[in-house]
């Protein structure tokens, strides 16, 4: 089965996102900026020659998705649950400004973007890596052989990365994907790996 090459894109920017706010599963749109940020990835993209658009279905990478496809005459995005972010549990919506004085420590693993961190009411490590390479898995039996983007989000590349690059589920990585960035990965029979842009 030849693989699917997939490009997966973090979603522009939000209010919360400029103001420090944790969205978790929270719904807010991409502000202005974010719009940008979508048109200027639908540039960049332009050659890449997509077969089809896979996105979150929270309202911030559906709409960078909406952008990217109809500026590059693709069909509207597909919305996969498990493309969501990470959900936070109690502590979505909570600006990180309040957070510091009502959970210091915890704080400091979400700046820390640590993986293995505990989220009263939110998803687990385990539980939140598995949904996401499942969702990977079944786009990619969805796309043997083409090309696909994915909007998705920052903890959701995060696991990606760890993934293809051989380190645990729980390791802290350094660096935090930006709004706009984009990782090349292909997959074939639930086989994860990284993959450079095509030329063409």
């Amino acid at each position: 089965m030849n693989p699917a090459h997939i490009c997966i894109a973090r979603h522009g920017e939000t209010d919360w996102n400029r103001s420090g706010i944790l969205q978790g599963w929270f719904d807010v749109p991409i502000n202005e900026l974010g719009r940008q940020q979508a048109h200027v990835l639908a540039d960049n993209l332009a050659n890449s020659k997509f077969d089809a658009v896979w996105c979150s279905p929270l309202a911030r990478a559906r709409e960078t998705a909406e952008i990217i496809a109809s500026t590059l005459q693709l069909p509207p995005p597909n919305c996969h649950e498990g493309l969501k972010e990470k959900h936070f549990g109690a502590i979505q919506g909570i600006p990180k400004s309040e957070l510091a004085e009502l959970d210091p420590a915890l704080l400091e693993q979400i700046l820390r973007r640590n993986p293995a961190a505990e989220f009263v009411g939110g998803e687990g490590m385990d539980e939140f890596v598995d949904r996401v390479l499942a969702a990977f898995d079944d786009i990619g039996a969805h796309h043997p052989g083409e090309r696909v983007l994915v909007v998705t989000h920052g903890w959701v590349m995060d696991v990606v990365t760890r993934h293809i690059t051989g380190h645990n589920r729980n390791t802290v990585l350094h660096l935090k994907p930006k709004n706009g960035d984009c990782l090349w990965v292909q997959i074939a029979q639930q086989q994860l790996q990284a993959a450079t842009p095509p030329s063409t």
